[in-house]
């Protein structure tokens, strides 16, 4: 329910958001209509009135009604002519002006205060009109107001010693009144019958394509629902082509690493109660016979042989060891777990370690009856890895060999060169591994069951894995059942780094 409000509450946001810009579109729009509509009728006026000047001096002025009366301008007959015009046309009004653009007369000026008098227009427009015979558009000052420019017509003359121009205004002074009176009105009409007609048009459009373009989104929010409801399987259908799919695709390729975690922390779960178990029966069989030969030396001490003594001497001891040696597994694999464990790697000869190793599980091999060989290239070089760790990695191969081999069996170790690395294999002849437990027994407390008792917590082969993995090599397992295993991983030789070359 609250998703679905958000999801309104963002339709109703988009859709005022889209209306807003409308209306600002729509004033911009009907200022822009009107702006342009007066440039179009002013270009319009001044093309169909190019020639008027000219046709006023052809026309009205002729030897029969000169420019001039006793050396002064003839105001009677330039004041019928120009009242003549403007009567028929009340926007125009006329001017006289002399070759410096100063008024010499007008109808229009004729009453104005003194100061308005001998106004001066600039000529430069005056003179690019004439000279491109009216061909253009053009703006001229306004006598009246010099600060103003209107659309105009012009035309030089010559007559009776008196040179000058012939300057119209095609847009007046009560025009431009009356236009600045009917403007307000004119736009407001205007502007509120197309904002009212585009907001009754695009309004409805506006809610269809909001609604279309949202199309993903509230299929994204269904799907965060279905999610958030426990449906972890829901899936966005065909993310990567919808209009969202940087979204969508991240949504599915989140819900599949969260499904992907929640299995992650269940088999965590599920192996840590595992462990609990393992470590639990593991720790309580010691602690048990520790316990019952205690007890028993304490109530029949003086009863018993030296014999009886030595034998319950030694089960407590060796019990002792075994819980002592679990201890110091889970030890170890927390620390190398938790990335507390840093390698130090130096150059060393893996023969001399190997022969060590040898002979240190020479002895147990001989108590088993168990055939021990050690297999070894000549002029192994040094390898680059910490000793110690190395020590610790093959004494749990051998461990986990001389556990599962049975009495008069075989258990090689292997060092061979290989390009830039030097291979370790440890290969018994125990009861192998079913290949559907292969990719098992790496994992931190994992066993096979083959039967044997007391087989650990199954620490010893993950302890294994982790110490390669900080060697950058990979532990392997080749086995086949009834017939042994065989463990191989690869150190590099010194000099040669297997991080660049992986």
């Amino acid at each position: 329910m609250k998703n679905s409000l958000l999801s309104i509450a963002l339709i109703r946001k988009l859709i005022l958001s889209f209306l807003a810009i409308l209306v600002v579109a729509g004033i911009a729009y009907t200022i822009s209509s009107v702006y342009l509509s007066e440039k179009y009728y002013a270009e319009t006026t001044q093309r169909l009135h190019a020639n008027l000047a000219q046709d006023l001096i052809d026309e009205k002025f002729s030897d029969e009604s000169p420019f001039q009366v006793d050396g002064e301008i003839n105001k009677a007959l330039f004041g019928d002519i120009m009242h003549d015009m403007m009567a028929v046309n009340r926007a125009i009004e006329v001017y006289l002006l002399n070759t410096e653009g100063v008024v010499q007369y007008s109808v229009v000026l004729d009453h104005e205060a003194p100061e308005t008098k001998n106004r001066k227009v600039n000529l430069e427009p005056v003179n690019t009109f004439i000279e491109n015979k009216g061909q253009g558009y053009y703006l001229g000052q306004d006598p009246k107001d010099p600060t103003k420019k209107q659309v105009f017509s012009a035309a030089r003359f010559q007559k009776e010693n008196m040179e000058g121009y012939i300057y119209i205004l095609l847009a007046g002074k009560d025009f431009l009144n009356t236009r600045e009176l009917l403007l307000g009105s004119y736009m407001m009409k205007m502007g509120l019958g197309n904002l009212i007609l585009t907001l009754l048009f695009t309004s409805l459009m506006a809610i269809l394509s909001v609604w279309y373009l949202t199309k993903n989104l509230r299929e994204l929010v269904h799907a965060t629902r279905r999610f958030q409801q426990g449906d972890l399987e829901y899936r966005i259908k065909d993310a990567e082509k919808s209009d969202l799919a940087s979204v969508t695709t991240t949504f599915n390729e989140m819900a599949d690493t969260i499904l992907a975690d929640m299995n992650k922390l269940q088999s965590v779960e599920s192996l840590r109660r595992e462990l609990i178990a393992n470590i639990s029966h593991d720790l309580r069989t010691p602690l048990a016979i520790i316990q019952g030969y205690i007890e028993t030396l304490q109530m029949k001490g003086k009863e018993l042989s030296q014999e009886q003594r030595d034998h319950y001497l030694n089960t407590i001891e060796n019990g002792s060891k075994r819980l002592g040696k679990l201890i110091t597994q889970l030890f170890e694999y927390s620390k190398l777990e938790a990335n507390q464990i840093e390698p130090k790697k130096e150059p060393f000869l893996i023969s001399e370690l190997a022969n060590d190793i040898y002979s240190n599980y020479a002895i147990l091999a001989q108590k088993k009856n168990i055939q021990l060989d050690l297999n070894m290239d000549d002029n192994l070089p040094l390898v680059f890895a910490d000793i110690s760790l190395v020590e610790r990695a093959i004494q749990n191969l051998m461990d986990n060999a001389l556990k599962f081999t049975p009495n008069h069996g075989k258990i090689s170790i292997g060092i061979l060169k290989k390009n830039e690395h030097v291979e370790i294999h440890i290969k018994d002849s125990g009861p192998g591994i079913q290949e559907e437990n292969q990719s098992l027994i790496f994992e931190r407390y994992r066993q096979t069951k083959s039967g044997k008792k007391n087989e650990g917590a199954g620490l010893g082969l993950a302890i294994v894995r982790k110490i390669v993995e900080l060697h950058n090599s990979k532990i392997n397992i080749d086995s086949i059942p009834n017939e042994g295993a065989k463990f191989t991983f690869t150190l590099p030789v010194h000099g040669f780094n297997p991080a660049i070359n992986l």
